[in-house]
């Protein structure tokens, strides 16, 4: 437990949200592009919020990709639906196969994990889609000029909601597999 435990994770997930964020996918008249957020949140819970910071930072002195003066509000945007993700995880994952009867069998093993499965997959689909409402608020209240930008971010995300959520609830089977403790 704790921080200095958690730094192999932390290290992990900043440098799969960095290159993540590195691909961009053309849609409509926008260019959208991953952000692993509800990962992050389930594998990370509290910590996701550095991990974000510390990758937008790599991307702003690195690649000028973001900004230094956005920081802050770009890491409230992803950190906080990393956290709603993880909240939906840990409230639907809590319980251990087998606790109602008190017997642990296959079948309730493969329903844990369908279940866990599932719950990635909402988690890290409703991620993605607070990030846009937030994103979308913070232009808005830029003014009445930017109603474009949120149309376009709006549209163009759409189809990245689906895509994470299939990740997220991909990587959450994965790892129940190899490495279920990184669940926590």
């Amino acid at each position: 437990g704790g921080v200095i435990a958690a730094i192999p994770r932390l290290a992990v997930m900043t440098s799969a949200f960095f290159a993540v964020s590195l691909l961009h996918i053309p849609v409509g008249p926008t260019c959208v592009h991953l952000t692993l957020a509800g990962l992050m949140g389930i594998i990370l819970g509290m910590l996701a919020f550095p991990a974000i910071f510390i990758g937008l930072v790599l991307q702003a002195f690195l690649l000028g990709h973001g900004g230094v003066t956005v920081l802050g509000v770009n890491t409230v945007n992803l950190g906080i639906p990393a956290l709603v993700a993880y909240g939906i995880f840990k409230a639907g994952a809590g319980d251990k196969p087998g606790s109602g009867s008190g017997r642990i069998t296959s079948v309730s093993i493969s329903r844990s994990m369908k279940r866990k499965t599932l719950l990635g997959a909402l988690a890290g689909g409703i991620a993605v889609a607070l990030v846009v409402v937030l994103t979308a608020g913070t232009l808005y209240t830029l003014g009445e000029e930017y109603i474009w930008a949120i149309k376009a971010l709006v549209v163009g995300h759409i189809p990245v909601v689906a895509i994470e959520a299939v990740i997220t609830g991909s990587a959450v089977a994965f790892l129940l597999r190899v490495k279920p403790e990184l669940l926590g």
